[in-house]
């Protein structure tokens, strides 16, 4: 079972804009696609650090001469730890567009977690219901 932090943004109340689930640990596509991961997500602050740190590792490790083996130490230990933080770095960047933490849910996958949530608030699942068919 997985565990998804849920976040809300109270003022639209539109189920695929407004509630965010974002899973907890490791992340593996931003570990093997660091850069397009951040940009997918929209993470525009995020993605600028991640391609200045790799730049600037890049450069670094060209203009010390290094072996290719320690081009690629250094270059996997870059994408572990983006990783480590990417879904760390999705919370914070909701948090900035003004989404609520509501709460943790586990559930196998994002699907059932979100039904899982709105099971738990059914008020919550009653708005949503109402503002997806309002005229």
């Amino acid at each position: 079972m997985r565990v998804f932090t849920v976040h809300l943004r109270r003022h639209g109340l539109d189920v695929d804009r407004d509630l965010a689930l974002v899973k907890e640990g490791f992340c593996w596509p931003a570990f093997l696609f660091s850069f397009l991961w951040a940009l997918w997500h929209r993470l525009w602050i995020v993605a600028i650090a991640i391609f200045s740190v790799e730049a600037a590792l890049s450069w670094a490790l060209a203009a010390f001469a290094s072996d290719p083996v320690s081009r690629a130490a250094v270059s996997l230990g870059v994408a572990v730890i983006i990783g480590n933080l990417a879904n760390d770095l999705r919370r914070w960047a909701l948090a900035r567009q003004e989404f609520a933490d509501a709460g943790v849910v586990a559930a196998d996958d994002r699907d059932s977690a979100e039904r899982r949530f709105l099971e738990s608030r059914p008020e919550l699942a009653a708005e949503l219901r109402a503002a997806m068919y309002a005229p």
